[in-house]
């Protein structure tokens, strides 16, 4: 018989209470759903084990690494249909992760659907998570040790590989971008925007905390002449962005550490970047991170924090680290909410002087992102493996439309140490707002 994507369309409309966005094909060749629209590839049956005994937004993204889902068509359009269905549901409870097929029971249709799930699916034990996820440690989250492991999981999976992925500029953050204007440009543009933030010239003191592979530290040497720190946890980081340095002839100017910001004692300086390294830090530790930064810099110092934000939740216990990202791209990774960010700078002393939101930048710099890795599939696989290609097209690809959609945010904020005299002084400056 060849029914079986007609049975879990039926079956999944009756679970979630909506109708199908997208088209099914199961891997009988049957195929369901509204035609036009792209197709849900499910390849194997065992996807529908992993659903069944991880429900929800895991149990998806497990089957999609394993290859074992995939999308025909737009993959873009495909999570915009089925945001509504992953995302942005009411969160779930701990105990719906608990209980494999038990956990979905309801009563009346959606119990005897689950059956005709389970059966439909044949769920043997649970398969085995596929092996890019990463391995979870005990004790405190955000330890020197277990922040060096999960940097790793996400840095340390080859140079070349993020190469493919982010150009030349080798730079893994929001790009500042003009209308027209390339993804080198636009990342060219964002750094000298932070440089010109920090009011770095000739001989001021930058540390840049989560420096990446250099590029900030490069630029702010280069083209301002400051003397640069930079410290990362990456090692494989750390190598690339020493070579850099050394190629370029910069070595008099800047010097690359394998070092957690807690650890550095060689304050003062008169500037900190801070670019797409907050979110690693979580909020148990937010405030500690904000106070060492504020005594690392000189009085009137400057700290340019680069950082993305989620919405605030009407009750912020009800905040869940997203489980896809957390198993897969940034183990033990909090996204704050821009009020906290601030709210925290301020009690560490800082004055906020300005925040700029940049939220259609990063959706931009994402699909840019996403189409190079697209265009360059079979290198990026050989260079990592198919697991590890698929968990970041999925991940900058949901990424975009989460900012897109105004879900996440990213902000630049600047704040400023008070001088014994009081207040720090900043120039005046005016900001161009276009016609829309």
């Amino acid at each position: 018989m060849t029914d079986a994507a007609p049975r879990l369309a039926a079956l999944t409309e009756t679970l979630l209470g909506a109708s199908l966005p997208v088209r099914i094909r199961a891997w009988d060749g049957s195929e369901a759903g509204p035609p036009g629209t792209p197709v849900l590839v499910v390849r194997h049956r065992r996807a529908l084990r992993r659903i069944l005994w991880k429900p929800g937004e895991l149990g998806l993204a497990r089957a999609w690494v394993a290859g074992e889902l995939a999308v025909e068509g737009d993959l873009y359009d495909a999570l915009d249909r089925l945001a509504g269905l992953i995302w942005e549901r009411q969160p779930a409870t701990d105990a719906d992760h608990r209980g494999g097929p038990l956990a979905l029971l309801r009563d009346g249709d959606a119990r005897a659907a689950v059956r005709d799930l389970v059966t439909l699916a044949r769920p043997l034990p649970a398969p085995p998570p596929p092996p890019e996820e990463a391995v979870r440690r005990g004790g405190d989250p955000h330890s020197r040790g277990r922040d060096r492991e999960a940097v790793s999981h996400h840095y340390d999976v080859g140079n070349e590989f993020y190469e493919l992925l982010l150009g030349p500029s080798m730079v893994y953050s929001c790009a500042y971008w003009e209308p027209g204007g390339t993804l080198e440009e636009a990342q060219h543009a964002k750094l000298d925007l932070v440089c010109r933030k920090l009011a770095l010239d000739s001989g001021r003191r930058l540390l840049d905390v989560g420096c990446g592979w250099g590029s900030m530290a490069l630029h702010a040497a280069r083209e301002y002449g400051a003397r640069v720190t930079g410290i990362t946890l990456s090692r494989e980081q750390a190598v690339h962005a020493r070579k850099r340095v050394a190629q370029e002839g910069l070595a008099d100017r800047v010097e690359i550490r394998v070092q957690d910001y807690r650890d550095v004692k060689d304050g003062p300086y008169d500037a900190i970047s801070s670019i797409g390294m907050a979110e690693h830090v979580g909020s148990a530790r937010y405030r500690e991170y904000a106070r060492d930064l504020f005594a690392l810099l000189r009085p009137g110092g400057r700290l340019l924090n680069h950082q993305i934000a989620r919405r605030p939740e009407p009750d912020e216990s009800a905040y869940r680290v997203d489980e896809f990202i957390d198993s897969y791209v940034f183990p033990d990774g909090e996204l704050s909410a821009l009020g906290t960010t601030v709210t925290e700078l301020e009690r560490a002393g800082f004055e906020v002087r300005d925040v700029e939101a940049l939220r259609e930048h990063y959706a931009l710099t994402l699909r840019a992102w996403v189409a190079r890795l697209e265009a360059r599939w079979e290198e990026a696989v050989r260079l990592t493996s198919p697991g590890r290609a698929r968990v970041w097209q999925l991940y900058m690809a949901a990424s975009a439309l989460g900012f897109e959609r105004g879900r996440l945010g990213v902000n630049q904020v600047l704040a400023v140490k008070a001088t014994s005299a009081g207040a720090a002084y900043l120039p005046l400056r005016t900001r161009t707002w276009p016609a829309v």
